[in-house]
């Protein structure tokens, strides 16, 4: 094995050596609950999930843990908004969160763990923190605690910033504060607050800060020192820094490699809830199939900015839909294959051991795809049993083989696109009728009439078969 994955924290791509042998361990930023997933979050989980699926074609077990934040400032003010209970909206939006990856075919992490339960952990490692002076209750009746940046010479190494440079962390009343970088590791319940939202503890109740409830629950699952810590680029400041810091700080060595993706943007900006532009998983499948926004996911570099918009994943679509195609020609004519006898290409795996390059490595299935097509027109059928094999391991690798069943039962984009399918089929039943009794110019008619309305028509020796234009 020689997988290369570019590490944020040395700005360097470096070979990826497990902890233990055989094994990753793999931790990555959950969802804060307060809204239903848009495009940018879904971003992440399919980059996750595209990296686990090349570890473990390459023998190695991965254990996923991605958290969930079910308690958070952002989620008790949106339940004050809505005038639910917080716990219920948190709920609620988890339950979106597992519907929006499972919709796009992304494998369920080995475990997720809520906030919530783990404040036990959490009140031991601020203790630990305390006790090697790196933390401090506030003085001023609060009932917060802190940790002490300037206790920790390290703090600013990930996101290579200089603590006087920094911003002042707007996390909690900055007047209980040592130092205004300080960040809350717990926060004192306000009177305005729900009193479920807390918990007994040493300092009087409260609810933990969000930093501290990562660093907590990597170490109960993965261990002091674990392989890969990732999520959104826009996570490296502050929350991983502050992870980084506690962490180490408590004396675990902590991730051996820091993950960060790209953002999604809308109009040059990051997509995110509070700027109202985000786009919603459960809208955008409504207008483009599941498979299609995976693409649309898969086929940039997760380093790569990726800005949204409906022109840019129809252009997606179009292009898996190639692959598609040929697939589908392609197993009319062999019958059919296991992808698990496919290899990958030379090219496919120098690409995707060289930090994920989806780019490279879908260029490199388009390119077998167009000597498939030839083979199609040759009848080599030996070759395109191969071909057929090697295209479907490679796709089934990206989360991507249209054969899949992921993917055949959930076909449709959305009410309208099932519509539109009832309508086709129901018209190329009359021109099946119209060629059975050899009414040349009614069938010719009908043809034309779905070519124009952008539905290409493909007679097979199984019947015909119907696709968008461009597939």
């Amino acid at each position: 094995m020689s997988i290369r994955l570019y590490d944020t924290a040395s700005r360097e791509i470096r070979e990826l050596v497990p902890v233990r042998e055989g094994e990753v361990g793999v931790y990555h930023c959950g969802l804060t609950v307060q809204a239903a997933p848009h495009v940018g979050h879904i971003r992440k989980e399919v980059v996750f999930d595209v990296l686990r699926r090349w570890l473990e074609q390459a023998g190695l077990a991965v254990r996923i843990v991605a958290n969930v934040t079910d308690i958070d400032d952002k989620v008790l003010v949106k339940s004050a908004e809505q005038g639910v209970e917080w716990w219920e909206l948190a709920y609620a939006n988890e339950r979106l969160l597992h519907e929006a990856y499972e919709t796009l075919g992304c494998l369920p992490p080995a475990y997720e763990p809520r906030a919530t339960g783990h404040v036990p952990e959490m009140l031991e490692l601020i203790q630990t923190l305390i006790d090697r002076g790196h933390a401090y209750a506030a003085t001023d009746g609060s009932g917060d605690v802190y940790f002490d940046v300037r206790s920790w010479p390290e703090y600013g190494s990930l996101s290579r910033q200089r603590i006087d440079d920094m911003e002042a962390a707007a996390d909690a009343d900055p007047r209980g504060k040592r130092d205004p970088r300080d960040f809350a590791l717990w926060k004192g319940h306000k009177p305005i607050e729900p009193a479920t939202a807390s918990w007994p503890s040493p300092w009087g109740r409260g609810r933990p800060g969000w930093h501290l409830e990562c660093s907590a629950m990597a170490a109960k699952y993965l261990g002091p020192e674990f392989d890969i810590h990732g999520g959104g680029l826009d996570l490296r400041f502050p929350h991983h820094e502050n992870e980084l810091a506690q962490s180490t700080a408590a004396g675990q060595p902590f991730a051996r490699l820091w993950m960060h993706n790209a953002m999604v943007t809308m109009a040059g900006e990051k997509m995110s809830k509070s700027l109202g532009n985000s786009a919603l998983v459960s809208e955008v499948v409504q207008r483009f199939r599941p498979v299609e926004l995976r693409y649309y996911l898969v086929a940039p570099h997760y380093r790569s900015i990726v800005e949204f918009s409906d022109e840019s994943v129809a252009e997606a679509a179009s292009a898996y839909r190639r692959l598609e195609g040929y697939v589908a020609r392609a197993s009319e004519v062999t019958g059919g294959v296991d992808p698990a006898d496919g290899k990958p290409s030379p090219e496919f795996v120098a690409a995707m051991d060289d930090d994920l390059s989806t780019p490279a490595a879908l260029a490199a299935i388009h390119e077998l795809v167009r000597t498939g097509n030839k083979m199609i027109v040759d009848g080599d059928s030996p070759a395109l049993h191969d071909n057929l094999a090697s295209v479907r391991r490679m796709l089934d690798l990206l989360g991507l083989d249209p054969l899949h069943p992921q993917w055949t039962a959930t076909t449709s984009a959305g009410p309208a696109h099932d519509t539109v399918g009832a309508l086709v089929d129901a018209l190329l039943q009359q021109r099946q009728a119209a060629r059975a009794r050899k009414d040349w110019a009614t069938a010719d008619a009908i043809r034309d009439q779905l070519k124009t309305a952008g539905i290409e028509i493909e007679d097979t020796p199984a019947g015909p078969r119907w696709t968008l234009a461009g597939g």
